[in-house]
């Protein structure tokens, strides 16, 4: 009985409070861009399934927590369902007063900009935490600067030296080494391309790191990149970089397109055949990394919160019907054609679309429970 609570405290709390906030800033951005636009709003849902209480506001709209806590909802007047597909019957047979104030009805440009809202806000939510966090902590940071290449090293082979000052790898900027560690660990098997200073001169080197696999401190393997170097660090050479607020937009911003294009590049190697499967995730690898972050301190879980965030509304965007992505697409198409794409056409992509959810949910949940399995047994 005390393994059961302390599991439910441990890991089901930290990531609830976790999906919770980031689904309610989700949703709310819809929510506050429909009521923007003048759209009819019937019900915001934090969960599915349910509603176990809930209350209606002024505008009528009903705000409710339901049983399933793995999502959330805005669902306008004149939706078929909680994903936002019209009922042909209820928009041929609604008031007249109603009308205008239905989704369906709202012109293509503001249905794109409800729509986007979503993702939109999780974005801003990531940046609003990294921002905050950059300003009121600092950075801890490390001179760039090269301290030992190992022989026979992927460093070695593409010219790196030891006192090379390291200044940008892909183009993003190095403030410290351990930047130049995070991007390298984060480009296993994929080229990077690095710039130095030797002495007066520069340099661009290109490398593709080794894959390694190391365990972190709660016991999970994961696959990094290594090239072989390394920097022996002494005392004054940590310190604590304090951004003005300005110059904090622009790291923000910097770090915020970083793990962008490296989630790209991930999601990427699936296509070429490089992915590996055990790095994909689902809720049971979400509730555990959330648990063992909890264990870090509260600052940890909340910049857990916003790195979360970002994929999500980069994972909603995807154009498959039934995610915002999907209904972007459709919106988009309807703007160039002039008209929308029939009832019967979008329903087949939402089928399709929402098979192709289910099975990344089944296949996700089924990889947490092997690799964890294995994991244990390990």
């Amino acid at each position: 009985m005390f393994d059961f609570i302390y599991w439910i405290l441990s890991y089901v709390v930290p990531f609830l409070a976790v999906l919770t906030v980031i689904v309610f800033v989700h949703e709310m951005g819809h929510y506050l861009v429909a009521r923007w636009n003048g759209v009819a709003i019937q019900a915001f849902s934090i969960g599915f399934g349910r509603e176990i209480f809930g209350w209606n506001d002024n505008h009528g709209t009903r705000w409710k927590l339901s049983a399933i806590p793995l999502g959330g909802y805005v669902r306008f007047v004149g939706d078929m369902n909680a994903a936002s597909v019209p009922d042909p019957d209820a928009v041929a047979n609604v008031d007249p007063a109603l009308a205008p104030h239905l989704f369906a009805n709202k012109n293509v440009w503001q249905r794109i900009s409800v729509v986007a809202a979503g993702p939109l806000a999780n974005v801003l939510l990531t940046f609003l935490i990294l921002y905050a966090l950059l300003l009121g902590y600092g950075r801890y940071t490390i001179p760039p600067v090269v301290g030992e290449v190992i022989t026979g090293s992927v460093a070695e082979a593409s010219g790196l030296q030891p006192g090379d000052v390291i200044v940008s790898v892909d183009g993003y900027v190095v403030r410290g080494f351990e930047d130049f560690q995070r991007m390298v660990a984060t480009s296993p098997a994929r080229q990077v391309t690095v710039g130095i200073e030797r002495g007066a001169e520069a340099q661009t080197l290109t490398m593709v790191p080794d894959v390694a696999e190391v365990e972190d401190r709660f016991g999970n393997m994961q696959k990094i990149g290594r090239i072989g170097v390394s920097r022996n660090v002494a005392d004054g050479d940590v310190t604590i970089y304090r951004p003005g607020p300005i110059e904090a937009i622009g790291m923000t911003v910097e770090e915020i397109r970083f793990i962008i294009q490296r989630t790209g590049a991930f999601l990427g190697d699936f296509f070429v055949g490089r992915g590996d499967v055990e790095q994909l995730g689902g809720p049971v690898k979400v509730a555990r990394v959330s648990g063992e972050v909890a264990t870090l301190g509260i600052v940890a879980l909340i910049n857990l919160t916003a790195l979360l965030s970002l994929n999500i509304g980069i994972f909603n965007l995807l154009p498959v019907p039934m995610l915002d992505g999907g209904h972007l697409l459709y919106y988009l198409v309807e703007a160039v054609r002039g008209r929308p794409l029939s009832m019967k056409v979008q329903e087949i992509g939402f089928r399709f679309g929402f098979a192709l959810v289910m099975a990344l949910m089944v296949f996700t949940l089924f990889n947490d429970t092997i690799f964890a399995y294995f994991g244990i047994l390990r």
